[in-house]
């Protein structure tokens, strides 16, 4: 996508402004809730009280003749009142949704139970006010569930994987379901963080709430991000985890690699392991195979889902690094099992059914030219290549929701106190994330969690009850002095090799 001008860029500057003043004009008017009291069966059997909730407003605030749409969300009132703001929990994705926990869609009430990691969360949350979850739009069982079907053609065995002909499908895929949508009437160019950001404001003025408390994970902490950048007078305080800054959307290859080599130091301490490393451990292998893949595709026979013999062709665009015992196994030579995963990915698909949201929302917030430029030249493209970003870039002009611009994604100054947890061994947004935008947070903490993966702050709830007793400390009242920097909770175990050691290395 060729870098903006200077004329475009202080267009899109000026958009981001007109676009944020329409936001908050448009919400003022049309917002709206409907209410119902509810219960949600507890894992002890007993129930809990609370109120489903239906937000009503334009679908695309930009344009006065937009029609109107439904966001669900829920609300928990605290278990006694203390005064301290409601904290609203806003899941990730896009496409996740806490209130899609509550199981609303059971007929018989006695299914619709909460487990216990969600009650345990639950109480914790209103022992200090009251609980709201917001989902987003086009992704609520109240509104809409946006989503399209497409079939993926069958891929020959006999041919290596090619990312750009997966691409130039995505492409394909894309303007079909624009063309659909299109079709009947619903204008995809409202779905994007920064109408998320006004609904969460809408949901907070209906209730009658004045400041909220901010839970985001992974997506969460981006819209989160989005709504203290565009009503920051509202935000008391933020629990941010899975740490994804507005320009961050795509993942940088190299941070991705890097948190994988560090959950593969420890990896490589384990006995089962140590017999099949190579002399520069895991990642010595990953090069080794790149540098094989790179010499052109060879074939492999194996067999498909049906026991067929069948052979191969797999190339470079075959292979990503997975877990320890897979990397190993092909370093070794085991080349079955990953032979088998690709043709099983070469099959045609008939009516592959994938959300709408997280497209919408992710290729509307991009990313600036200079992160573009990044992302192309990353040294770690040659291990993982570009398939965490190459198919989204691709489509970024042809799915409909307005681009946020390159304003709206730049870092500014932010005094809202914010506590980051964020594992050092998450691969779907790594620390290096949060390192890039932790200094502009200049009243933030930071507690890093060792050996956590994406879902750090689950497990720092689950595992260790002095640091979560300091982080609700902090959602309480803001107070910081007992929030450890360090904590380190029990790593993910992982599968061992299933081969024979190899009698030389």
């Amino acid at each position: 996508m060729p870098t903006l001008t200077p004329l475009l860029l202080r267009r899109s500057v000026w958009a981001v402004a007109c676009a944020c003043l329409l936001l908050t004009a448009s919400s003022l008017r049309a917002a709206k809730i409907t209410l119902e009291t509810r219960t949600v069966t507890l894992p002890d059997g007993s129930s809990a009280e609370y109120e489903l909730g239906t937000l009503h407003v334009p679908e695309n605030r930009g344009d006065p003749a937009s029609r109107t749409i439904k966001v669900g969300f829920a609300r928990f009132k605290a278990i006694a009142p203390t005064g301290a703001p409601p904290t609203f929990h806003l899941p990730g994705g896009p496409g996740g949704s806490y209130v899609k926990s509550l199981n609303l869609t059971k007929a018989d009430p006695a299914a619709r139970k909460l487990n216990e990691r969600q009650a345990a969360d639950l109480k914790l949350y209103r022992q200090i006010g009251d609980v709201v979850y917001v989902d987003q739009r086009g992704c609520s069982d109240l509104g809409d569930n946006l989503a399209y079907a497409y079939d993926i053609p069958a891929k020959s065995l006999d041919q290596p994987g090619r990312m750009a002909r997966e691409t130039a499908e995505y492409v394909v895929a894309a303007k079909a379901a624009v063309a659909d949508h299109q079709k009947k009437g619903i204008d995809l160019r409202g779905y994007t963080v920064l109408e998320c950001a006004a609904d969460v404001n809408d949901v907070r003025r209906e209730l009658g709430y004045e400041r909220i408390t901010l839970i985001g994970q992974s997506f969460g902490s981006q819209w989160s991000f989005a709504i203290m950048r565009l009503h920051p007078a509202i935000v008391a305080r933020a629990v941010l985890s899975g740490v994804e800054p507005i320009d961050c959307g795509y993942d940088m290859p190299s941070h991705i690699y890097a948190s994988m080599r560090r959950q593969w130091q420890a990896v490589e301490r384990e006995a089962a392991f140590k017999p099949y490393l190579p002399a520069g451990g895991i990642a010595g292998a990953v090069s080794e195979i790149v540098r094989r893949l790179e010499r052109g595709p060879f074939e492999v026979k194996t067999t498909d889902k049906s026991g067929k013999a069948v052979t191969i062709t797999l190339g470079r665009d075959d292979w990503q690094p997975g877990n320890p015992a897979a990397i190993l196994a092909v370093y070794h030579g085991h080349y079955d099992a990953w032979a088998k995963s690709v043709v099983a990915k070469r099959q045609a698909r008939k009516g592959r059914i994938d959300p709408l949201i997280g497209l919408l929302i992710d290729t509307s917030l991009a990313v600036t030219p200079e992160r573009r430029n990044l992302l192309r030249t990353d040294p770690a493209i040659a291990v993982l290549g570009e398939w965490n970003f190459d198919d989204y870039m691709a489509t970024e002009d042809i799915w409909p929701s307005a681009d946020v611009g390159d304003a709206f994604r730049n870092e500014v100054l932010n005094r809202t106190p914010v506590l980051f947890v964020q594992g050092d061994w998450d691969t779907s947004t790594p620390m290096e994330n949060l390192l890039h935008v932790q200094p502009y947070f200049v009243n933030s903490r930071t507690i890093l969690v060792h050996q956590g993966s994406h879902g750090a702050y689950a497990a720092v709830r689950a595992q260790l009850p002095e640091a979560t007793a300091a982080i609700m400390d902090f959602v309480r009242n803001g107070a910081t002095e007992n929030l450890p920097s360090l904590v380190t909770v029990t790593a993910p175990k992982f599968a061992a090799p299933d081969f024979p050691v190899p009698a030389k290395l």
